[in-house]
């Protein structure tokens, strides 16, 4: 059983989801016209600011991605990303260089399990990279970035070519469709958990919600960050091809060094963090509770998508208690409707506020994976990981669709946690429960078997 703090926690969550939820409802009714530009998060939602520097281990910042949406993503770059690859004379990275990334990776496992001295081992490392608060890695140029225009990091343009590439997950946060956000307390700790334990850039997105934008604009969204992503990626690369273009005489002009691609408005459509350490071919997607839903759309969506998203490529996914209901109900959804935090009835609730009216049906494509026709057959989906917890009504149904994929050989585990609720990982409460840092450091675990690179492998 939870422990009583959970219970009495549940108890509260309920009725204020249920105020919330009735509260929806009301103002869909009084305002049937839809924005397109919609929402990512509500006044009542507490959330952290970014934080550009690496403070925790972690820096962060905001895009918006959509100028006719309110889509928009949280970065969260580790900073293992500033550790420096040393080439070798003949070109390719030599074995001190994966010792030393080596050696940085388990200087951040003794700095996860430890809150003591171990955070000063890598502090006389980084100190020459980054200088106090404003200025890039290895550089004080105003075009890095200075603390006059930009507090915070920024990649400097001679640390590109040998910069520390990371594989990318993007994160879909959870809500019942009507609420979180990508930048909520919650999220940003879980992020944050995931950026570390992982050794990766975390894309939190941050979709629009309902009942003001309906489905499918929340799936839409994660696929269109995706296709984001891809467009950076082949942005940066050509924004290195300009950087490096030549004058007749074989010589550089000054004036191209830092050559950028800009929109209409003169800024720069190149993200630096993501041109300078992301590798967007090890691409993870992560969802919780109705994000798992938005992450396994957007895996379908990839396969059927092919080459055209190079050169992004989905090398996993990770489900975490995902949303899935149906019409015939599983044994946990009978004896366990009423469990803690999201009871079956608010459920549907929420499934109602989201779907269209004319198309309000609990076999829908977006609420059970079982049904039939549901997009690319199951056997070119990627490896996915399922999280369920013991006291959730919706565990029966992600066990079932895990075992779907099992049949095509799909590497498909399911990860069960006693005495664990639904959320029971992301929430801000049970942050610091056993079975959420638990879960962490299995998800990376199993995750690093598809990001490590040949000669990076960790062993376990």
């Amino acid at each position: 059983m939870p422990s009583v703090g959970v219970q009495l926690y549940s108890v509260f969550f309920k009725f204020l989801l249920k105020h919330r939820l009735q509260n929806r409802i009301q103002s869909a009714a009084d305002d049937s016209s839809s924005d397109p530009f919609g929402v990512t998060t509500r006044p009542e939602e507490s959330v952290a600011a970014p934080n550009p520097l690496f403070t925790d281990g972690v820096a962060t910042k905001d895009i918006h991605i959509d100028p006719l949406t309110s889509l928009s993503v949280r970065i969260f770059l580790p900073e293992s990303a500033l550790t420096p690859l040393e080439p070798s004379t003949s070109g390719v990275y030599s074995g001190k260089a994966r010792n030393l990334n080596n050696l940085a990776g388990s200087d951040l496992l003794i700095r996860r399990n430890s809150l003591g001295s171990s955070n000063s081992l890598l502090s006389h490392k980084v100190e020459s990279r980054r200088n106090s608060y404003g200025y890039s890695t290895g550089s004080s140029s105003p075009e890095a970035g200075s603390s006059d225009v930009y507090s915070g990091y920024a990649p400097s343009s001679s640390s590109t070519g040998n910069s520390r590439k990371l594989p990318v997950m993007l994160q879909f946060h959870g809500g019942g469709w009507v609420s979180g956000s990508n930048d909520s307390v919650a999220n940003d700790s879980f992020c944050r958990r995931m950026a570390k334990h992982c050794d990766i850039i975390v894309l939190a997105v941050g979709y629009r919600l309902a009942p003001e934008n309906r489905y499918p604009a929340a799936y839409e969204d994660g696929f269109k960050v995706l296709k984001w992503l891809g467009k950076q990626a082949n942005l940066a690369e050509c924004n290195k091809s300009m950087g490096n273009s030549r004058r007749p005489g074989g010589e550089v002009k000054k004036s191209e060094v830092n050559k950028h691609i800009v929109d209409a408005f003169g800024a720069s459509m190149v993200e630096p963090w993501l041109a300078t350490h992301a590798d967007p071919s090890r691409c993870v997607l992560l969802g919780v509770s109705c994000g798992a839903n938005i992450a396994d759309y957007v895996s379908r969506k990839a396969i059927e998508a092919g080459q055209n998203l190079d050169p992004v490529k989905v090398v996993a996914q990770v489900l975490m208690y995902p949303f899935f209901i149906g019409s015939v109900p599983t044994q946990s959804e009978i004896k366990q409707a009423n469990s803690y935090f999201y009871d079956k009835p608010m459920c549907i609730l929420a499934w109602k506020l989201f779907l269209p009216e004319e198309e309000f049906s609990l076999d829908h494509p977006a609420a059970n994976p079982l049904v039939p026709g549901r997009g690319p057959p199951l056997k070119f989906m990627p490896p996915t990981l399922t999280i369920v917890a013991e006291h959730d009504w919706m565990r029966d149904r992600a066990i079932a669709y895990s075992e779907e994929l099992r049949k095509v050989n799909v590497d498909a585990p399911v990860l069960e946690y006693k005495d664990a609720v639904h959320e029971f990982a992301t929430l801000d409460m049970l942050l610091r429960t056993p079975q959420a840092q638990a879960c962490a450091e299995d998800i990376a675990i199993w995750v690093k078997k598809y990001i490590s690179l040949r000669g990076h492998e960790f062993s376990y």
